[in-house]
């Protein structure tokens, strides 16, 4: 629910943005820059488009691998608009990409699909070993180390080498059991940390 809303209020500021963008755009480019306008008007209505088709994918994100998939396209619309935005107004790009968390786990995870499925973690002492945490740390730590540790493996924050790729899929799926495990125990009694468990259960 936290991830839909957030993402909600970042749909809604960029629609904003946007808007605001197109106005600016009329006002200043339609006499002195009429070619570079309707570029940049088709490329704002297209942000429009992304951001609805954003907005209704956002109601059936069901795993941890599709929402950062669309965080992901959310950041690029984002660039998007930035890169549109700053040829209006004429200024330099104020944005600086970062080494992005969701670009990493979509490569981590090999594109996609419901890691679950695939999941060789399946008890919560190897989950949190693998997460170099203490067992029965609070899904707060456990995430603060995840990613802590998900950009120190980043391929970018290693000149491009992706040989730790197999450890970061290994971490994602150890992140994703944490979490499904965490928020059965808030409503259910803490199974025996060495009891296999599946999230379907």
């Amino acid at each position: 629910m936290k991830f839909r809303a957030g993402m909600s209020k970042r749909i809604g500021s960029l629609r904003t943005k946007t808007e605001d963008s197109i106005d600016v755009a009329v006002d200043t480019m339609m006499q002195e820059r009429v070619d570079s306008y309707f570029r940049v008007e088709q490329g704002l209505d297209e942000i429009i488009k992304s951001l609805l088709q954003i907005e209704e994918e956002l109601e059936q994100i069901c795993d941890l691998s599709g929402a950062m998939r669309l965080e992901s396209r959310l950041e690029f619309v984002e660039d998007r608009w930035d890169d549109l935005d700053s040829e209006i107004r004429e200024r330099p790009r104020r944005r600086r990409r970062k080494i992005s968390l969701a670009d990493m786990l979509k490569a981590a995870s090999g594109g996609g699909g419901d890691l679950s499925q695939s999941s060789g973690v399946n008890n919560a002492v190897d989950a949190y070993a693998i997460m170099g945490v203490e067992f029965g740390s609070s899904l707060a730590d456990v995430t603060t180390a995840f990613r802590q540790k998900a950009k120190a493996l980043h391929p970018d924050a290693n000149n491009g080498d992706r040989s730790s790729e197999p450890e970061l899929r290994r971490m994602l799926e150890a992140y994703q059991f944490l979490k499904e495990y965490l928020s059965l125990s808030n409503t259910e009694p803490m199974r025996p940390p060495d009891r296999p468990y599946s999230p379907a259960e």
